[in-house]
């Protein structure tokens, strides 16, 4: 489980073939999780206090990009063709 990122009271993961969509997993420093859309930035599942998880969602929301390279570099998704 590969920590994409740290802040004061919580951090982003990301599980290797983690199934889609593609999303994150932040953990507060006490337990709780939650698992978060990275193109909507909706929690898919799981339960925290907001104060914990303030900083990792501002941080997502304005690296999306960086994100979604982490999840096709650890899931092994591979990326999507435009159509054209």
């Amino acid at each position: 489980m590969p920590t994409v990122m740290r802040f004061n009271r919580c951090r982003i993961t990301m599980y290797f073939d983690d199934e889609p969509p593609p999303h994150f997993h932040v953990i507060t420093g006490n337990g709780e999780e939650i698992v978060v859309v990275i193109e909507t930035l909706q929690i898919r599942d799981g339960d925290a206090d907001s104060r914990d998880t303030a900083e990792a969602f501002e941080w997502a929301q304005e690296n999306r990009e960086i994100l979604r390279a982490r999840w096709l570099e650890y899931s092994e998704e591979e990326p999507r063709q435009e159509r054209q």
